[in-house]
């Protein structure tokens, strides 16, 4: 086992990351071995601070986004550190070496009336559109990844005490309250149309195609694309929209940050705390329309 192989075994075993999270470091740090094999003709266990240095400089050169920069270090310090940890190395050679600063992107959200219009899109008298109801709802009212969403089983979701249960990013499990009208959407799917999408197939999957087996990422991202070319809706609408129109119009409304960082999933609240500068534009428009010197008079 190569010392890459046993930095993922560890990643796996002992972080419980996510299958996507391990493949990411593992093409980074194959990249990095490539370039070290081919430009120094030397190993892993022989790499210098500069050399790390250099590997950055060509990335830069590349054209490379930062964001891919400061994964590729993150991997590469990851990779370092546990080698030191574990004593295959005497000195780590990436301790020094910092990710550039990465511009902070504010997700792209979707006002009140837009999410009521994605939101009342399906045609629910038929068993698509009825499934299609139920998963928009749930999203908008748990602020679910789409991963998360399409990963529901059957008893993860309990319409009569109003929660949904699912596993998050490094498989860590959490309890989201869920709202009357996103409750009412999944008892009506599965009163009326699950089985019909089934066809008499066993499937435990909440959300299923229309095949009968468990929906996908990519059939999501077809569906809600579907509905945002149907209502008319010029901004980029993707998968993940309803969970920061979830996150967003919480907070506009007097959510703390503590409680929507937890509902959804973030480990760290400076993740969280993006949402809040969506919010600001908001509160000042709210201040204007409300306070009585707001216009100067």
């Amino acid at each position: 086992m190569t010392w890459i192989d046993e930095f993922l075994a560890y990643l796996s075993c002992e972080r419980g990351l996510a299958k996507n999270t391990i493949e990411s470091y593992g093409r980074d740090l194959s990249q990095f071995e490539e370039f070290v094999n081919d430009t120094y003709g030397i190993q892993l266990e022989d790499v210098s601070e500069d050399i790390i240095l250099s590997y950055v400089k060509v990335m830069r050169d590349q054209g490379k986004a930062n964001s891919s920069i400061s994964r590729s270090i993150s991997s590469i310090r990851g990779f370092y550190g546990f080698t030191h940890h574990e004593g295959l190395m005497e000195d780590d050679p990436a301790t020094n070496i910092s990710s550039p600063k990465q511009e902070k992107t504010l997700p792209q959200v979707l006002n009140a009336e837009e999410v009521t219009t994605l939101l009342e899109a399906p045609a629910t008298h038929t068993p698509p559109g009825i499934r299609d109801k139920a998963m928009l709802e749930t999203m908008y009212a748990t602020g679910m990844r789409v991963s998360e969403l399409v990963s529901l089983d059957l008893g993860d979701i309990d319409t009569h005490m109003g929660y949904a249960k699912c596993i998050g990013k490094g498989s860590k499990e959490r309890i989201i309250p869920m709202g009357g009208v996103a409750c009412l959407w999944v008892e009506t799917y599965l009163r009326s149309a699950r089985e019909r999408m089934l066809q008499g197939r066993r499937e435990k999957a909440l959300f299923v195609n229309c095949r009968g087996k468990r929906l996908t990422r990519q059939g999501f991202w077809k569906i809600i694309k579907g509905y945002a070319r149907k209502c008319g809706i010029s901004k980029d609408v993707t998968p993940h929209i309803l969970r920061h129109c979830f996150a967003t119009h919480l907070l506009e409304n007097g959510a703390d940050l503590r409680s929507v960082q937890e509902m959804l999933g973030h480990s760290d609240i400076a993740t969280t705390e993006i949402y809040t500068h969506l919010t600001k534009g908001k509160l000042k428009e709210i201040y204007d329309r409300t306070h009585p010197r707001a216009g100067g008079e």
